[in-house]
């Protein structure tokens, strides 16, 4: 039976609904992130006490990072359905959540109306979010990975990363879309409360796709022989160690990137250099596009030269643009642009080898859960932080050039992970 789901493996083709599948909750989950902190500024002016601009945009940027220290517990609870019960229900489950709790923020009343509960309400809603976001890229990832060929698995479960940068591109496309048509006034008063409420026909797609999916062959596999882990979360910590360390490494940068070059430049534009919100948003629109273009191409080429290469060149990227890519930003409009647009393809190449080489490192018993936790921990650790520290950095040093201090530095952790790296391209996946 292995030799043969291993031969299969290598030969066959992907359904489209099982990309599909993998890239809708992506796009869900990072549609609803995105617009939290495309809207941070304005949400700051609504959930917390007025009168310091400074503390109450940190305030909600801490709001921001709750949902991150989340995710490993939501990796957890879903990796641990996910290997013992199957991925299909679990991804369902996932998308359904995280819809629900985006839908809540669209309609929470403002500090205005009921003082300090309605912090209390968007601080809930984050960790549900939190958790939902938590369980859902790695049971995507591992879903996407045990129906891809060996020769193509880079360029197929790039697919899920792409849904999440289009998820992103969404959010921005729609925040600037509302910014346009609406006007600053009304988009602070009430349009805020739009890109949450889209979040909910949004999830209602994704639940309808997953719910008509099938389980992977490498997990029926797994069930037939009764072969799954009986804790999963357990069985990672202790036999997959270093391959937990590895994912945590190589996550680092992938979550400080994203959310330093898609989410908090949109605010260092905005605040720190005081570039108009129109063009702040547009330039976001603008790097998520040319990255989700390109993503698919990057892991693509991880199948042909490998997944160390691109997570050691994407590290040495960002360690060596960071500082000039800030510089370039108060130069001039068209500079802060271009550079905003070549420092997201770091980000790009990152997500498109992360997931193939995620799912290389478990086997199929602890799969979802070996992701998604180790994901998730580089996630909680330098993803949900970045807009905050950023912020912070910039206010407590005076220096614009201070966010690539924190880019570089997680830079170095994945660089490491990198080095340290064992290749795995082409390679069939493990089931025990």
């Amino acid at each position: 039976m292995a030799a043969s789901v291993d031969s299969l493996q290598d030969t066959r083709s992907v359904p489209p609904r099982v990309v599909a599948a993998g890239a809708v909750g992506s796009i869900v989950e990072y549609f609803d992130f995105g617009v939290y902190g495309y809207v941070a500024t304005i949400l700051a002016t609504h959930f917390f006490v007025s009168g310091d601009e400074t503390a109450g945009l940190l305030a909600t940027l801490a709001t921001f990072a709750v949902a991150f220290a989340l995710r490993p517990v939501g990796g957890v609870l879903f990796g641990h359905l996910g290997d013992r019960y199957g991925r299909k229900n679990a991804l369902a489950a996932t998308v359904l959540l995280m819809a629900v709790a985006s839908g809540l923020i669209g309609v929470l009343p403002t500090y205005a109306a009921i003082g300090v509960g309605a912090t209390a309400l968007l601080v809930l809603a984050r960790c549900l979010q939190g958790i939902a976001a938590g369980g859902e890229l790695g049971g995507a990832a591992s879903f996407v990975a045990e129906y891809s060929p060996n020769h193509r698995r880079g360029l197929y479960c790039s697919t899920t990363q792409t849904g999440a940068l289009a998820g992103s591109l969404c959010a921005a496309l729609c925040v600037s879309l509302l910014n346009t048509t609406l006007g600053e006034d009304a988009m602070a008063d009430w349009g805020w409360r739009i890109p949450f409420l889209v979040a909910l026909p949004l999830g209602v797609v994704g639940l309808v796709i997953r719910a008509r999916l099938h389980e992977s062959p490498s997990f029926q596999q797994v069930e037939q022989k009764a072969e799954k882990a009986s804790a999963p979360f357990l069985e990672t910590l202790r036999a997959h160690r270093r391959a937990l360390a590895v994912c945590v490494g190589l996550s680092v940068l992938l979550f400080s990137a994203y959310y330093v070059f898609y989410v908090y430049v949109n605010i260092h534009f905005q605040e720190v250099l005081g570039i108009s919100s129109g063009v702040a948003f547009w330039s976001t629109v603008a790097t998520l596009a040319v990255s989700t273009a390109c993503m698919p191409l990057f892991g693509a080429l991880t199948d042909r030269v490998g997944r160390k290469p691109v997570f050691v060149g994407a590290s040495v990227a960002a360690i060596v643009l960071s500082f000039p890519g800030f510089m370039l930003f108060e130069v001039s409009t068209g500079a802060a642009v271009a550079s905003h647009i070549v420092l997201g393809l770091i980000d790009s190449a990152l997500m498109g080898a992360a997931f193939s080489t995620f799912a290389e490192l478990f086997p199929t018993r602890v799969r979802y859960t070996g992701i998604a936790l180790g994901f998730n921990i580089g996630s909680a650790t330098a993803g949900g932080t970045a807009p905050y520290v950023c912020t912070w950095l910039v206010d407590a040093s005076g220096s614009a050039l201070a966010p690539a201090w924190f880019v570089i530095g997680t830079a170095v952790i994945t660089l490491c992970a990198a080095l340290a790296l064992k290749e795995s391209a082409g390679t069939a996946l493990r089931d025990v």
